[in-house]
C-alpha cells in the first residue's frame, strides 16, 4: 500500500516538531562513553542502558527491562534493554534493533572535536556513537513518538531491543536469545545498524559479508639469536611471516585462497572516484582486485592484516626474531559458511609455510553472511516507506562489513522477515575519528520508520 500525501505530510509535520527533542536525547546518549571493550570502564555501558531504558518508558512502552546473559566464558554480558508493547490478537510484532555501546574513540589527536561532546558542524552532528548506533536508537524512539503524537493505535506489537556489546562481537547474544526468546519473538525485525547509499538516497541492505578472524603464528627458532652470527642460512620470523602473508593475494590483489568463493556481481556499482574519496585512498595508490568495486566490497572475499606482533622499531636489536604473529580478518560473501572459510584459510597457510617454518592458526570470531530476499511483503513495505520519506526510491546495496548476530536472529526466528536499514552515510566514518550523523538524514529515517510501522500494520 502506497502512502497518501496527507499521511506523509501529517507524520512529517510531527517529526519536524519533535526533532529538536530527538536531537537533544541523541546528544545526551553520545555524552555517555559506553565503550564495551573490556579495557574500558563498563559502568558507562550500564549508565547508557539505564538512559535508553528511561527513553523507552518515556515513549510509553509498558514493559521495559534491563537484562544480561552469560558469555561463553561464564562472565556476565553487557546490559541490554528490551522494551515491549504486545500486539493485539492476530496482529504482527515488529522487533526494532539497535545497540547502545560504541567503539573506543582512538587517538584523541585525530578528532577535530571531543568524541564524547556532541558538536554540530554544518548539517552533521559529530561524536562517537552519533551515527553508530545511538542514532539507530533515536530513530526507533523518534518513530514511536511521532506515531503517538498522531494518535496512531497501530495494533501491531512493538519490541525495542538495544544491545550493549555489539561493538565487542556480541559474545552473549546467542545465550541472550536462548534466555529471552519469548520476549524477542517477532514477525518483522528491523535492524538499524547499516548505511544509506549517500545523503539524499536511502538504501536497503540486502547482503552482508560474514566474518572469520584469527591469529597466524610463524616460528623458526627456539629463541632469538645474533643476526650477524647466524643471519643468512636462517631467515627471521618477521620476514617469513611477511612472505606468508603475500601468498594470500595474487599479483592483481585478488584473494588467492582456494575455497574462498565469490557471489555474483551487484546490480549497482560504486564509482571509483567516490570510493577513493570515501575510503581516503592516497593519490597514486592503485585499487586491488578485479571486477566492479561494489562486487569487491560486497560479494567477494577480502583478507586484511589487522594486527602484527613483532619487535617494534624502537626496541629493535641485532637479533633474528624467533616468532612473529598476525591477526587476519577475512570477510566472506553470502553462500560461504564461516567454518568452510576458516578451513580453507588454515589449509592455505599451512601449505604455504615458507622455508619449512612452523605455522600455526588460532581461530577467533566467526559470523555468517546475510542475504535477504529482494521481494517480500516486509521488503515492499520498507521500499514504500523509504520512497515516501526521501522522495526517491531506495537502492538495494550490500555492505562489506558483518553483522553476525543476524544469523542468530534468523536461527531463532526462521519465519521472521529481516530488514537491515541504517542512519549512516559514506561520510559518517563509523568506527573512525570524527564520526558523525547527518541530521537531515536522521530526520528522514525517523519518518521512514514511522511510515514502515504503519505500513506493517496495514499490509502484513
Amino acid at each position: 500500500m502506497n502512502h497518501t500525501e496527507t499521511d506523509v505530510a501529517a507524520l512529517r509535520a510531527h517529526v519536524d516538531e519533535l526533532f529538536p527533542a530527538i536531537r537533544a536525547d541523541l546528544e545526551a546518549l553520545v555524552r555517555i562513553p559506553s565503550v564495551s571493550a573490556a579495557a574500558f570502564d563498563q559502568a558507562h555501558v550500564a549508565s547508557s542502558a539505564d538512559a535508553v531504558a528511561a527513553l523507552m518508558r518515556e515513549v510509553g512502552l509498558p514493559d521495559v527491562r534491563v537484562l544480561r546473559a552469560e558469555r561463553p566464558d561464564g562472565t556476565p554480558g553487557a546490559p541490554a534493554v528490551v522494551a515491549r508493547r504486545p500486539a493485539r490478537e492476530g496482529e504482527p510484532t515488529v522487533l526494532l534493533y539497535a545497540h547502545h555501546d560504541v567503539q573506543p574513540p582512538g587517538d584523541a589527536a585525530t578528532w577535530e572535536t571531543d568524541p564524547f561532546e556532541p558538536t554540530q558542524v554544518g548539517e552533521r552532528l559529530f561524536g562517537r556513537g552519533a551515527a553508530d548506533d545511538k542514532a539507530g536508537i533515536m530513530a526507533h524512539v523518534g518513530a514511536l513518538r511521532a506515531l503517538a503524537a498522531l494518535g496512531d493505535d497501530l495494533g501491531v506489537g512493538v519490541t525495542v531491543f538495544a544491545e550493549g556489546e555489539e561493538e565487542s562481537g556480541s559474545p552473549s547474544f546467542a545465550q541472550f536469545l536462548a534466555d529471552h526468546r519469548d520476549l524477542l519473538a517477532a514477525d518483522v525485525i528491523v535492524v538499524a545498524d547499516s548505511t544509506n547509499w549517500k545523503v539524499g538516497v536511502p538504501a536497503l541492505t540486502t547482503s552482508l559479508r560474514g566474518l572469520v578472524d584469527g591469529v597466524v603464528t610463524v616460528e623458526v627458532l627456539e629463541h632469538a639469536v645474533h643476526s650477524g652470527m647466524f643471519g643468512g642460512p636462517v631467515l627471521d620470523a618477521n620476514l617469513l611471516l611477511a612472505r606468508l602473508l603475500t601468498t594470500l593475494h595474487d599479483a592483481e590483489g585478488n584473494v588467492a585462497v582456494r575455497g574462498l568463493a565469490s557471489a555474483g556481481e551487484p546490480e549497482v556499482d560504486y564509482a571509483e572516484a567516490d570510493f577513493r574519496s570515501d575510503a581516503s585512498v592516497l593519490d597514486g595508490v592503485e585499487l586491488a582486485g578485479a571486477g566492479t568495486i561494489a562486487g569487491r566490497l560486497w560479494t567477494k572475499p577480502a583478507i586484511a592484516v589487522i594486527g602484527i606482533d613483532a619487535t617494534s622499531v624502537a626496541h629493535a636489536s641485532n637479533t633474528l626474531a624467533p616468532r612473529s604473529a598476525a591477526k587476519l580478518s577475512v570477510r566472506i560473501p553470502p553462500g560461504t559458511e564461516p567454518q568452510d572459510a576458516e578451513d580453507a584459510l588454515r589449509t592455505h597457510l599451512e601449505e604455504h609455510a615458507p622455508f619449512g617454518a612452523r605455522v600455526t592458526w588460532a581461530p577467533g570470531e566467526k559470523g555468517r553472511a546475510f542475504g535477504a530476499p529482494a521481494d517480500s511483503a516486509a521488503m515492499r513495505a520498507a521500499r514504500n516507506a523509504f520512497a515516501a520519506a526521501w522522495g526517491t526510491a531506495p537502492v538495494d546495496i550490500g555492505v562489506g562489513g558483518s553483522i553476525p548476530f543476524i544469523a542468530d536472529l534468523l536461527e531463532a526466528f526462521p519465519e521472521a522477515a529481516v530488514l537491515v536499514t541504517g542512519v549512516e552515510d559514506p561520510d559518517s566514518r563509523a568506527h573512525g575519528a570524527n564520526e558523525s550523523v547527518h541530521l537531515g538524514e536522521l530526520r528522514k529515517v525517523v519518518l521512514a520508520e514511522a511510515l514502515l510501522l504503519r505500513e506493517v500494520a496495514r499490509s502484513l
